[in-house]
């Protein structure tokens, strides 16, 4: 039985198909529609000469086209890539390079950087473009509209057999380096990310036509709002999951907080995915600001909120319970490398500690391994990596070196994916996330992992954001840098912010060095934008604080 893409939306389709699939802004797409329309444009790619196996990019903002193409894609069994719509012309022709790219969706608003570098790309022939109202000159690029590629498709559902082995490629910048291609299998990524296992039972689904005819027999709809952008991979994941399960799913163009809150009252939201604190932040101190100055919103719908793919602090968590006493908050861990690894429940009396990545229970096939690639122990207080095995990656594109650090072979002879992150198994077999070792702080033979101290500090009522990097010290090789970025009219010494992160970190662990900036930089993702901090601590350029 082949778990596909393309075959688990088809099986919803001709299950629901007159119910809501998709919204973005005044678009709206029922399961039928959306069928029928990336149906055509599969068929339009396939004129087009893109045949099984094909890479085809998408670099577009936010809206029901990005789905629908990547629904064509995978219905032709080409393999769809996403593209970072904020990289510059460099970081495109290398991607766009890289990744072998036959085919392009692109926004119309990127067309001067789609001409800037495709004169270099002599695989690069089709050109889709999804008009934004941009106006912007597509120089010589000629490309075939995305109405006009859905209009001349034949609406016919024929094509070959699929398998669980068409691939989609999702590209991850992480925290160093260019952009890598990570090659999932269809069937791995559906069990890993998209759905294919109940993330509190373990259990996986037994049939590919399991969740289709669920949706079948349901009342109605669950209506979930992804304001994270889909060229992300928890995004895009977690929107094709939701069209596997017959949801609802809205989408936003960009992440505007007042915005979302609106529409989580105008299309009774049911739950909500973000990034960490990168949106939980903003969403909430935005709905405080409207409520304080007497809005009334309708929020009763709001039942859950789930976050991923970065740091949600425990203080933010508090607020969101304070205002939402019945919300559902879940917070996970993974990584495009390996999958779905783990999962908390939030609540009032498990917010635990302000320092520290999140404690999880650990997902199907989820272990921490030594340095000798050996399970650990609980409790022993040993710190390993985070593994997964089971539905795993075949490695990353066209980079065989990388694939092997990436992915080894344990002391079991077990395949597991082992991105880097550090962790510690608890007594009661939980799993506490440290942060990724790349970024690690070695102060005097000492590690201090970033994630812990930055959440120490934005537990500080005048942080309003922070990221922890390790700059050069004479005597202990390194020490700790705290780059911050304070709430508006609030202000705190480097001493005020040692002594409040003294009650949840080693003493060790508390920064020595302030840097202020009006605004911390971080990737479309959320994530910190370590480089950046450590140019910055290392530049002397900010204003500097310095502890003995």
């Amino acid at each position: 039985m082949a778990f596909n893409v393309a075959d688990l939306f088809e099986h919803t389709a001709d299950a629901v198909p007159e119910r809501t699939a998709l919204i973005c802004g005044e678009d709206r797409r029922s399961y039928a529609q959306l069928d029928e329309r990336s149906t055509r444009l599969a068929h339009t790619l396939a004129d087009q000469g893109i045949v099984p196996g094909d890479h085809v990019g998408i670099y577009a903002l936010n809206s029901i086209q990005w789905i629908e193409a990547v629904l064509a894609i995978t219905k032709i069994r080409a393999v769809p890539v996403n593209v970072n719509y904020r990289y510059v012309e460099e970081e495109l022709r290398y991607l766009f390079d890289n990744a072998d790219l036959k085919g392009l969706f692109y926004g119309e608003e990127f067309g001067p950087r789609v001409a800037a570098v495709k004169d270099t790309l002599p695989l690069l022939k089709t050109l889709v473009m999804i008009e934004d109202g941009a106006g912007e000159n597509q120089a010589d690029l000629d490309p075939i509209l995305f109405e006009d590629a859905v209009a001349k498709g034949s609406p016919v559902r024929d094509f070959p057999k699929r398998s669980g082995d068409d691939q989609v490629i999702i590209y991850t910048g992480g925290t160093t380096g260019m952009p890598k291609g990570v090659m999932w299998r269809s069937e791995d990524i559906f069990f890993a990310l998209m759905g294919g296992v109940d993330p509190f039972t373990r259990e996986p689904v037994k049939s590919e036509f399991e969740q289709s005819e669920k949706a079948k027999a349901s009342a109605g709809q669950l209506v979930f709002m992804t304001p994270p952008p889909l060229m992300h991979g928890a995004a895009f994941v977690a929107s094709l999951m939701n069209l596997f399960q017959g949801n609802v799913n809205v989408l936003v163009r960009k992440f505007e907080p007042e915005e979302i809150w609106r529409l989580i009252e105008r299309h009774k939201v049911n739950s909500l995915l973000i990034v960490g604190d990168a949106m939980a932040r903003p969403l909430i101190e935005t709905l405080e600001a409207l409520e304080a100055r007497g809005e009334k919103l309708d929020l009763s719908s709001f039942l859950s909120l789930s976050s991923s793919a970065a740091v949600f602090s425990p203080a933010v968590k508090e607020r969101f319970l304070d205002r939402f006493p019945n919300l559902v908050i879940t917070d996970s861990i993974g990584a495009t490398e390996s999958g779905f690894n783990g999962l908390v429940t939030v609540s009032k009396e498990n917010l635990g500690n302000k320092a520290g990545g999140p404690r999880v229970t650990p997902g199907k096939d989820t272990v921490v391994l030594d340095e000798n690639l050996r399970p650990v122990e609980p409790g022993s207080g040993v710190v390993g990596k985070v593994a997964r095995g089971g539905n795993i990656p075949l490695g990353y594109y066209k980079d065989p070196e990388k694939t092997a650090q990436t992915w080894v072979t344990a002391a079991d002879g077990k395949r597991y994916a082992m991105p880097g992150d550090f962790a510690m198994v608890e007594a009661d077999g939980t799993i506490t996330l440290l942060g990724r070792g790349s970024v690690c702080i070695n102060t005097g033979g000492e590690k201090v992992y970033p994630e812990e101290v930055e959440q120490a500090l934005k537990a500080h009522p005048a942080v309003f954001d922070a990221v922890v990097v390790g700059v050069p010290d004479e005597r202990w090789g390194q020490k700790v840098a705290a780059v911050v970025e304070f709430r508006p009219g609030c202000d705190a010494t480097l001493e005020e912010l040692r002594e409040h992160s003294r009650a949840h970190i080693a003493g060790y662990k508390l920064p020595r060095e302030l840097h202020v900036v009006d605004r911390i930089e971080r990737s479309p993702s959320g994530k910190p934008d370590y480089p950046w901090a450590k140019t910055l601590a290392e530049s002397g350029n900010y204003r500097v604080a310095v502890s003995p």
